[in-house]
């Protein structure tokens, strides 16, 4: 029996994964689920939010590499047998992690918005530049990602704030943790960026309250999940100027649908969930080193509790 790993994502590209898998696993057999002969040859899973069922037949699986950071589709689940589940995690996700946030943040503390406002207005409009150091900038979560991004804002002379649930240190960072912080965190971000990974402790964190506590007038950068969020209360803080602009990359429902008041507000930029995602070319070898340490018996690498949801 020639062992198989099944590939299954929505968003990526099963072509380009297999060409670059292939080479580095010569005896495992590269493949899409409905492509599979012998659900028992199946030992591996390369995916991302597989529907409900899909691991059932997979009797024989032996480990699930998820195709990015974020974990919570695969928690609760009642198809998925206790393997080792790991994740993609590459230095190119971080970059390109703080590359959209290092982005969002300037946007907001050089002011672009209001020129844009102003070029459809044909309208001559000078704001003076603020010193970066002036800004105050709080990321919530410093996982792998948001500790990458909190430096690289630090680097760029921001004042940074993070918090986290357990203690950190990072250089330039004022890190805070613990849920006793979480308020007075809050309350000292000029512009928030949400980095938290969605688990049952973090669904609804940032409801209706939490958002009232953020400095009127201040700004909301969402680059983790949307249900960390009370996307309702959201948009009403958006509206009333209590947030004066946001950059959101991810909601309660995605695709986020058309009819959707977020869509028509001219402080919010939009993108499709891209803010960070998984690289062939520097995650393929990864990917195959975790197959190769399990056939070693080894342990394998990055592994992730979906219980905890990082």
């Amino acid at each position: 029996m020639i062992p198989t790993l099944v590939f299954y994502s929505q968003f990526d590209s099963f072509e380009e994964w297999q060409a670059l898998l292939a080479p580095l696993l010569p005896g495992v057999r590269i493949c899409q689920a409905e492509d599979v002969d012998d659900p028992d040859s199946v030992l591996y899973v390369l995916a991302w939010k597989p529907p409900h069922g899909f691991f059932a037949p997979y009797r024989q699986l032996q480990l699930l590499v998820n195709l990015g950071a974020g974990v919570d589709s695969l928690v609760g689940r009642d198809d998925l047998p206790k393997v080792p589940i790991t994740r993609v995690s590459d230095p190119d996700m971080g970059r390109m992690m703080a590359g959209y946030v290092l982005f969002a943040v300037l946007r907001y503390a050089r002011d672009i918005p209001a020129f844009e406002r102003a070029q459809r207005q044909r309208r001559w409009h000078y704001l003076h530049p603020r010193l970066p150091s002036s800004v105050r900038v709080g990321v919530l979560g410093l996982g792998e990602l948001g500790a990458y991004t909190a430096l690289e804002l630090a680097r760029q002379g921001f004042d940074v704030r993070g918090w986290s649930r357990s203690a950190k240190q990072l250089d330039g960072v004022n890190c805070v943790n613990g849920m006793e912080q979480l308020d007075g965190f809050l309350a000292s971000s000029d512009i928030l960026v949400v980095m938290l990974p969605l688990t049952a402790q973090t669904e609804g964190l940032l409801s209706a309250e939490r958002l009232a506590l953020l400095p009127a007038g201040s700004c909301f950068i969402n680059v983790s999940r949307g249900a960390v969020v009370d996307q309702q209360a959201l948009t009403a803080a958006l509206a009333n100027g209590q947030i004066s602009e946001a950059t959101l990359d991810v909601f309660d429902r995605e695709p986020l649908p058309p009819q959707d008041p977020l869509w028509a507000m001219d402080n919010v930029l939009i993108t499709p969930h891209l803010a960070s995602v998984a690289i062939p070319a520097t995650g393929a070898a990864q990917v195959a080193e975790n197959i190769l340490r399990l056939g070693r018996g080894e342990t394998v690498l990055h592994q992730v509790d979906p219980v905890r949801g990082y």
